[in-house]
């Protein structure tokens, strides 16, 4: 009997160790499963796999009387890194076999993981768009903590493509600010492939297309960090840092001082 307990235990805690691994392994390339809201979607399936690693550990024990068949669940986890991804849709969570039941934890992680990424982003962005100038300086900041650790030079040509889009737009919006005539925008607008579609960037209301552009400009950086997100750079401070941030707060909430 001790024997059973301990290579039960032993199956467990080398099975938990195994599935937390594989589920990292897993969500590679979608985001870091052990976030705030995903964690404990993350824990709950691997803690279930090495519980049922243990409980097939302890099957093969009992059937072949040697203690050390038990670490043969240890296979188990391996479902983790082979399976397929979770259904897509909620047509495909219909319970109409086991094996839909069995992706739900999967799906809802995924879920959660998202949500994750969402609020990472949506933080970055509410500090960046507090200044307009802060938008392109944002991505540049980020562009230049990432881009020199890839590899893959296709993943540097997206990162590299946001970049100089965020950077041109908001240069555009920064010329309207500063009161350019409609020529100088006009021109400025067609320096770069982004902005060179007339139809979408008319610039008959100057201060209409510098909305438009700080838009489309926050959309893209939007799409940039979530980009980066997936790739595994989730630990990228926030910029600008929080002393410019709130200093830029406090001063939207100081009461304006009556005219004289």
């Amino acid at each position: 009997m001790p024997n059973w307990v301990a290579a039960g235990a032993g199956t467990f805690v080398v099975s938990l160790i195994v599935a937390y691994a594989f589920l990292r392994v897993r969500c590679r390339g979608i985001g870091p499963p052990f976030g705030p809201r995903a964690r404990y979607w993350a824990w709950f399936i691997v803690v279930a796999t090495a519980v049922v690693s243990t409980g097939v550990g302890l099957l093969i024990l009992a059937a072949s009387h040697n203690a050390g068949a038990a670490y043969a669940g240890i296979v188990v986890p391996g479902g983790l890194r082979l399976s397929r991804l979770p259904p897509q849709r909620d047509r495909d969570m219909l319970p109409r076999a086991v094996s839909a039941l069995l992706t739900l934890p999967f799906s809802r992680l995924y879920e959660r993981m998202g949500d994750d990424m969402q609020d990472w982003c949506d933080t970055r962005l509410a500090a960046a768009s507090a200044k307009p100038e802060w938008i392109a300086d944002a991505a540049t900041y980020y562009h230049s903590n990432v881009a020199s650790r890839l590899r893959d030079a296709r993943v540097r040509a997206d990162l590299d493509r946001w970049q100089a889009s965020i950077t041109h737009k908001m240069g555009v919006v920064g010329l309207i600010n500063l009161g350019a005539d409609p020529a100088r925008v006009r021109a400025a607008l067609q320096t770069h492939p982004s902005t060179q579609n007339v139809r979408k960037y008319s610039d008959n209301d100057l201060p209409r297309l510098a909305s438009r552009l700080e838009a489309d400009a926050l959309n893209e950086l939007n799409l940039f960090l979530a980009y980066v997100y997936r790739l595994g750079h989730h630990k990228l401070l926030i910029y600008p840092f929080r002393p410019s941030v709130e200093q830029v707060r406090a001063q939207r909430a100081r009461p304006m001082a009556p005219d004289l």
